[in-house]
């Protein structure tokens, strides 16, 4: 059976509603009442269906209610009865189970702005303007959050990644809000982590290792001792970073600092010691060149073994048009085995993931983009980080279900038999998976009509149609 076939076939079947009734109705015992739980049953098919704009009011246009009272669907949001937390903890252990105990559970963290317009809403500040030129940035009112995703197991070198949860980071000089203290997007990452860990503990799972990623923002001296036990990062470091080898323990106990490494970059100097090491990434075999030093301590933690991991640039395919790669480094949580200091999985499968990262990137531009993430018109101290959260939840829901019913790489066919089959399905392809499948069922199509067959009946029908039209302009 071709590609093409065998795509058809699969969205003939009602496998993604399926999987998304699934996971909706594991969520069900976070809502004590069946009436709030058929609103967010509701909402959801709204944000599937919304063809504009994803405010409140655009989803009960959407679901028809036009004549009722809208204040109990604004109340899901303005007095807590969606519980973020509840419900990400249901949507961890799904994920929890495609993933094998012996294997690590990678995630990421990464920090997105929400852009606002009032100076008064609970948790604006100013923050650099997301639409301004590189060479002359401004400023603009906007939210902090940071996201958490599971990135899914990588499959011909491709992964997934879906949002487990949503936490504030609204900074101390932005509007107060009387549900979230001000933090930094660090300590926002922490708090995701540590959460994470205490989930897999109680799932019974403490031997796994939680394995998360990182951009150069969090390296810093309050994340690498924040790391909760049995986790490990991987954080991209500056090139100039300050770095010691291993410190000598006096008689007392007390650690220093040992003599100084080069720093990050001094090391692409140096043409012995690098290692070539082939990587699928997106489908294809690229050709990374690196070499793994250490383990050494950053300044101001001395106590805390770190592997540094540098990456020299090289070109670019030759059909992309952009600049060759720059080089890059990261900084590795060393984990002592057998007392030697290692690294936490192979040099192969850490540089294969290095370049799963980019998809919470990914994942920011389809909320933003797709689901209308910040769109919500809710202003209070409640809602306004409620929505935020709910659309990161349905963009999970999506993507997992997504995840389950297909795979992670094979894409389906697009419409029409002269596209090509993609190497894996996109947003807008899952996003008009549902909607077909939806379209599908009798009850939603009770009053369409089929035209191929009775073309004629029908060319009569809006013949006379169109002659009583006439007929009563002229009278």
């Amino acid at each position: 059976m071709n590609k093409n076939n065998d795509s058809k076939e699969r969205l003939g079947k009602p496998a993604l509603l399926t999987e998304l009734m699934h996971l909706i109705s594991r969520c069900e015992s976070a809502y004590g009442q069946k009436r709030v739980f058929n609103r967010v049953l509701a909402l959801v098919m709204a944000e599937l269906f919304a063809f504009g704009r994803h405010t409140i009011t655009q989803l009960l246009l959407t679901l028809g209610i036009i004549d009722e009272d809208w204040s109990a669907w604004y109340r899901l949001f303005s007095h807590e009865r969606f519980d973020e937390e509840q419900t990400s903890a249901v949507m961890l252990g799904e994920m929890l189970a495609e993933v094998e105990e012996n294997d690590p559970f990678v995630v990421g963290a990464d920090g997105f702005h929400v852009p606002r317009c009032s100076q008064a809403m609970p948790g604006t500040g100013w923050m650099k303007g997301l639409n301004t030129a590189k060479f002359k940035p401004g400023i603009q009112r906007g939210q902090r959050f940071v996201e958490g995703s599971w990135l899914t197991p990588i499959v011909n070198g491709y992964s997934r990644a879906i949002p487990i949860r949503c936490l504030s980071a609204f900074t101390a000089k932005s509007v107060p809000n009387a549900k979230d203290e001000p933090r930094t997007e660090v300590q926002a990452c922490l708090a995701f982590l540590r959460w994470t860990r205490q989930q897999l503990d109680e799932a019974g799972r403490e031997a796994q290792t939680v394995l998360t990623l990182n951009d150069g923002s969090y390296d810093t001296l309050e994340f690498w001792p924040g790391l909760p036990q049995n986790t490990v990062g991987v954080v991209r470091t500056a090139r100039n970073r300050c770095l010691y080898y291993l410190p000598a323990v006096d008689a007392h106990g007390n650690c220093k600092y040992g003599e100084k490494a080069p720093a990050p970059h001094v090391w692409l100097k140096q043409r012995k010691g690098f290692t070539f090491q082939e990587v699928r990434v997106r489908g294809s075999l690229r050709r990374m060149r690196y070499r793994v030093e250490g383990p050494f301590v950053r300044d101001g933690l001395p106590g805390i073994p770190l592997f540094l991991i540098v990456i020299g640039g090289g070109k670019r395919p030759p059909q992309s048009r952009r600049k060759n790669y720059q080089p890059c480094f990261f900084l590795v949580s060393a984990v002592l085995r057998a007392g030697v200091w290692t690294l936490p999985l192979t040099i192969a499968e850490l540089l294969a993931w290095l370049w799963q990262r980019w998809e919470l990137e990914v994942a920011h531009r389809q909320m933003k983009s797709g689901l209308g993430l910040g769109e919500k018109q809710c202003w209070n101290d409640r809602s306004t980080v409620a929505t935020v959260q709910w659309s990161v939840w349905v963009y999970a829901l999506m993507m997992l279900s997504g995840y389950r019913a297909w795979g992670n790489d094979c894409g389906l066919g697009p419409p029409g038999l002269w596209y090509p089959t993609p190497q894996r399905w996109s947003f807008n392809t899952l996003w008009r998976g549902f909607r077909t499948e939806m379209w599908q069922q009798a009850e939603f199509r009770a009053t369409w009509t089929w035209s191929r067959d009775n073309w004629l009946e029908k060319e009569t029908l809006w013949s006379a149609l169109f002659n009583a039209t006439l007929a009563s302009a002229r009278v």
